[in-house]
């Protein structure tokens, strides 16, 4: 089989699939890898590293010759540059990266019509065995980090506390909301730079873990017997909990420096978790960071990628931290994808194995039709018929 590493076209995607420290294993389980000329050079990687690793470097349209094509962000996830690819994609190309097919399943049924079997990294089940390919969580951590530097560097006081002969300085207050990957990266970073460190989540079960960490976590007395997932994620709640949320978390964002907004819903629009009310409340040049500003923010007023500036609050809407550290996200990304690769091969590849809960959970498209039961539901298809094929 031949796999080819694209070169992103995602605008600001600096990160790519795969690293040259991935190719020996791959090679050794069989696999020939091309990679499309540059794909590598935002990440700090020449075309001649990969050279030296095994790979040959060709054109994106040799690439999409390959029978298997990674990426970082391919399908929905693309955004407009999709459409560029969409007719390089011919029957029986299997494509592997972040697809959002939650979110944007037109572009998942557009590939699956062409013929392409797709796979969703962002579909990864939260087992034990599937740690290893967990991209979410990989990139999550990498930019929770960002983020508290980001709101650090906003900030026009410094984290710590410190005494010096011209008096003392007190620490500036961090709130997390969200404990999840990046809320609980954020918590251990703001407390590593000094800052008094408080989190919050609607899951009443990671209290220990923002514990663990040093930070206090911030109890509201609300119900949230059914605030979780089976699979560990967030759950949408109704319109009557969030407004009761905002009312009691009012004080405690008033009374901080810095929040990190991590709060997403899976597929969903994230709740809003702090008001223009709320914001207004804060001391002037405290700092919001809404991570999840793309999915329509955590925070009101918030905008994608911009910086708005309410009551001498400064807020941050960045949307794709992870690309601003592309080194080492590339080599996180690259051994969860190559890990992910190999489990596909071991069970077949370009088969798929029904049988096994990682290739299921994750396949969207095969045989010319949307498979994914989820995405099938976005995309507004009836479910498919069990019996057929």
């Amino acid at each position: 089989m031949k796999v080819a590493v694209l070169k992103e076209t995602f605008p600001g995607e600096r990160r790519v699939a795969l690293v040259p420290a991935t190719l020996p294993a791959l090679k050794k389980a069989g696999l020939e890898i091309v990679v499309e000329s540059g794909a590598g050079a935002a990440a700090g990687i020449s075309d001649d590293e990969y050279r030296a690793a095994g790979a040959a470097v060709v054109s994106r349209d040799e690439a999409f010759a390959a029978d298997c094509v990674l990426a970082v962000r391919t399908a929905g996830a693309c955004g407009d540059s999709w459409c560029a690819d969409r007719d390089r994609i011919r029957p029986g190309l299997v494509m592997i990266g972040l697809c959002d097919p939650l979110s944007t399943p037109e572009a998942c049924r557009e590939a699956a019509e062409r013929g392409a079997t797709l796979f969703s990294l962002e579909l990864v089940p939260r087992i034990t065995r599937a740690q290893s390919m967990d991209v979410l969580s990989s990139q999550a951590n990498i930019a929770g980090y960002r983020a508290v530097l980001l709101a650090a560097t906003t900030l026009p006081r410094i984290l710590p506390m410190m005494t010096t002969a011209a008096g003392t300085v007190t620490p500036a207050k961090a709130l997390v909301l969200g404990a999840g990957v990046a809320g609980l990266q954020a918590i251990a970073t703001a407390k590593r730079l000094g800052a008094q460190v408080s989190a919050y989540d609607v899951r009443p079960a990671v209290k220990e873990q923002v514990q663990s960490l040093g930070a206090k976590f911030v109890e509201l007395p609300l119900e949230t017997g059914t605030s979780e997932t089976a699979g560990g994620y967030a759950k949408a709640m109704g319109e009557e909990f969030y407004a009761k949320q905002r009312e009691l978390l009012g004080k405690v964002v008033a009374d901080s420096d810095i929040v990190i907004c991590t709060a997403l819903i899976p597929g969903q629009k994230a709740p809003v978790l702090v008001t223009r009310d709320m914001v207004t409340r804060m001391r002037p040049g405290s700092v919001i960071v809404d991570m999840a500003a793309e999915r329509g923010g955590n925070c009101e007023g918030s905008k994608p990628d911009e910086t708005v500036a309410l009551d001498g609050v400064t807020i941050l809407g960045p949307t794709n931290l992870a690309a601003d550290v592309p080194v080492h996200t590339s080599q996180l990304y690259a051994k969860n994808i190559a890990t992910f690769l190999a489990h596909l091969v071991k069970h077949g590849l370009p088969d798929t194995a029904a049988d096994d809960e990682i290739c299921r959970d994750t396949l969207v498209a095969k045989g010319g039709q949307i498979v994914h039961p989820k995405v099938r539901e976005r995309a507004g298809l009836p479910p498919l018929d069990p019996l057929a094929g």
